[in-house]
């Protein structure tokens, strides 16, 4: 009899945590929601105002295509690699899953480098700063958003790989790891907007 009530305590306590970790990836979802209004209330801002030059640079002036194309590439591969991590999560895989992450965070990382670089040399060489002109304000808050929300999954994503060190993959580690890869392709599908919308009809 004791030994059925503790089995059944031990479903019910199972239960709870299976449920609890389905309400955080709920919650994540919310997260993701509000993020795609924001992005969406930013690419309106950069829609109406890329025209507001007040007599300054323009994108045609401003955008070294090379350079921008590398950083989608480099966006691009890390979302694949991001995905291989989860496959060696699903295999079982520890050592895999944190190498793939580890490659992930180094091509976000040089992804984050690079649009730095760009926007240094726009306000250094071109004196092309947020104040210039409502273009470049809604430009860089734009871009700016997009780089801070890679920053900012990269702290996660090493976080991450400790954590996975520690305690190996378990039912948290691995909602954790589907949660990260699912923002990262989410910031591949805003940059590809970014890529478009900004850059590619900014030149043309």
């Amino acid at each position: 009899m004791a030994h059925a009530a503790a089995h059944h305590g031990h479903d019910n306590h199972e239960h709870d945590h299976h449920d609890h970790e389905s309400l955080k990836t709920f919650g994540f979802w919310i997260f993701l929601i509000t993020d795609c209004i924001l992005f969406g209330s930013l690419f309106a801002t950069y829609i109406v105002l890329h025209g507001n030059t007040a007599g300054g640079p323009t994108a045609k002036e401003l955008f070294s295509m090379p350079g921008i194309i590398a950083e989608t590439f480099i966006l691009l591969t890390s979302s694949f690699t991001s995905g291989l991590a989860v496959l060696a999560m699903h295999k079982g895989n520890k050592n895999q899953l944190i190498g793939w992450l580890a490659v992930t965070a180094l091509l976000g990382a040089s992804f984050v480098a690079l649009e730095v670089n760009e926007f240094v040399h726009m306000v250094t060489h071109e004196g092309a700063t947020i104040s210039t002109s409502g273009f470049l304000s809604a430009f860089f808050t734009l871009v700016g958003t997009h780089g801070l929300h890679v920053s900012l999954g990269l702290c996660w994503m090493i976080g991450l790989m400790f954590q996975l060190k520690k305690h190996g993959i378990t039912s948290v580690t691995k909602r954790k790891v589907d949660v990260i890869s699912l923002y990262w392709h989410f910031l591949d599908v805003v940059w590809i907007f970014v890529f478009t919308v900004v850059y590619l009809m900014g030149v043309m």
